[in-house]
């Protein structure tokens, strides 16, 4: 099946739906999502999204602190724009119906996480994203020009390469036609032709065996941008959230947000001792990076499983009311965080690079643009400040769509496409083939990429995850294509992208921790 239409949109979180609701005022709207349009890293975020509301907090001071945070490799001008723009992105989910907790003076109650030097983050309870994600889900369903395809599978991006036109790898000619889709009621694969397209498909945590990530975070946006020749960079740079709750059986790991620690909550050795204070000044709210290699240090030390997070002496009734859902989790478990510490351990939790994308989200690709998780914008530089994820999604989103209103009737469809050619195709021999290649995968990520490296470590991984690639391009390039092995295919090429760019990164800088450089490059 072929279809037109004026924007696509390849994913169903923050980013996705937020370019959706403001491009369909203009056009009609496609929106392809892998799972239900609510199953999206957005609905997993836990602590809120920052913005500058009230004094004595200014843009400046929310500039500082992301640039603090960022360790020096922010792009200074798209850090200006996005805390510049903060506050009206605010008022717009506000005006499409999202609730931010307020305090008894009808003032948000704004919570304050590591890096931050005020309090600026909006919250839902611990829910903040899941209430960002329905509210836009009710907006989009409503609009008469967005059509939602839910369980569709993005297999490609179309460009001059299916056209059997040769590009070099160094032009800056490439243009996005579309995407090649996985049809769930047909199993065939349809061509969706677009004028504009935006890849708002999240990360790819789930190249390591513990995450805070969903299931679907599998790289699959950058590795669509990065097989059709588009910029990928900053991919070392992976934050490994300090505080996922301890429970091995679980997958993906229980967020237990930072927002907790700005609660008051303190981070204690398996004795029962503090140890942040070794570390760094801010304590358990230092930035992530450094908590969380403080953590792993600790834990190499002790040889545990995990450190604690200790709540006993905050209000009960306060952990409740701010914290129901890590209460109602942790009490699942047996563990009561007004009496209880909580166990914790790092897991991968965000990708700070992506596709490379300028300050009105467009990608190195014609008429492609990017925005959320997937994309580099330069705002976290080699590390990112908790809560300015949200806000990068929604500010991007914005001046992406706006951009590609006024670009749109500059463009046309390219009909000269091909349908996707299956011809010689056979069924997968066996499914265990693509989960044992997944489960090599991430143990070679999380014992050889994950907080700390080294050399040596990362040219070990490179070999093995070669192997890994040969066998899986053989089995992709022979298969009936099915989602569980073209995720495979992506979490290889996204990994290989994380070990690649870490090893030119001759320097410890922000996420990316070397023994062989173990003192800090200066700024």
């Amino acid at each position: 099946m072929r279809t037109h239409v004026d924007f696509l949109v390849i994913g169903s979180g923050i980013a996705g739906l937020t370019f959706a609701l403001k491009a369909a005022e203009k056009g009609k709207v496609c929106i392809v999502t892998k799972k239900k349009m609510d199953d999206t890293a957005t609905s997993y975020a836990q602590g809120g999204i920052a913005a500058v509301m009230y004094t004595p907090d200014t843009f400046e001071k929310h500039i500082f602190d992301t640039i603090q945070a960022g360790d020096g490799l922010c792009d200074e001008n798209i850090v200006r724009i996005t805390i510049g723009e903060s506050t009206d992105r605010i008022a717009e989910l506000i005006a499409w119906g999202a609730n931010f907790d307020k305090d008894e003076t009808g003032h948000y109650d704004l919570a304050k996480e590591g890096g931050h030097s005020e309090y600026r983050v909006l919250r839902h309870k611990d829910s903040t994203g899941r209430e960002i994600e329905d509210t836009l889900i009710e907006q989009v369903r409503r609009h008469p020009n967005i059509e939602v395809l839910e369980n569709y599978y993005a297999i490609d991006l179309i460009t001059q390469h299916h056209l059997g036109i040769h590009v070099s790898i160094r032009t800056t000619d490439l243009t996005c036609y579309g995407v090649y889709v996985l049809n769930p009621k047909t199993s065939m694969v349809d061509t969706i032709l677009a004028k504009v397209t935006l890849v708002a498909t999240g990360g790819a945590g789930n190249i390591y065996s513990n995450t805070t990530n969903p299931t679907i975070s599998t790289g699959d946006g950058i590795a669509m941008v990065y097989r059709a020749k588009g910029v990928i960079e900053n991919m070392e740079f992976v934050q490994f959230h300090p505080t996922a709750l301890f429970h091995p059986q679980e997958r993906p790991s229980f967020l237990i947000t930072e927002a907790l620690r700005g609660f008051g909550a303190v981070l204690k050795d398996y004795r029962g001792n503090e140890f942040m204070h070794k570390y760094d000044e801010r304590l358990s709210l230092a930035p992530r990076d450094i908590v969380a290699r403080a953590i792993d240090n600790e834990l190499k030390i002790s040889g545990e499983d995990f450190v604690h997070l200790d709540c006993r002496h905050l209000k009960k009734e306060d952990l409740i009311r701010q914290f129901p859902r890590i209460y109602a989790k942790c009490l699942s478990l047996g563990i009561d965080i007004s009496r209880d510490f909580i166990p914790v351990v790092p897991a991968a939790h965000y990708f700070c690079g992506g596709i490379k994308t300028d300050e009105y989200g467009r990608a190195t690709i014609r008429n492609l643009y990017a925005s959320g998780e997937c994309a580099c914008t330069g705002l976290h530089g080699a590390n990112r400040l908790a809560s300015n994820s949200l806000l990068e999604s929604v500010v991007f989103s914005h001046r992406a769509s706006q951009h590609a209103i006024e670009q749109l009737p500059l463009i046309d469809f390219c009909n000269a496409i091909p349908d996707w050619n299956a011809e010689g195709m056979v069924l997968t021999e066996e499914m265990i083939l693509i989960t044992q290649s997944q489960k090599e995968l991430q143990a070679i990520m999380s014992s050889y990429v994950g907080i700390v490296r080294s050399d040596l470590r990362l040219q070990r991984a490179l070999d093995r995850l070669n192997l890994l690639y040969e066998e899986t391009e053989a089995l992709y390039n022979k298969s009936i294509l099915s989602p569980r092995l073209s995720e495979l295919r992506n979490m290889i090429n996204a990994a290989y992208l994380v070990i690649k760019h870490a090893a030119v990164r001759k320097e410890n800088r922000g996420l990316h921790y070397s023994l062989d450089y173990s003192q800090k490059t200066e700024r």
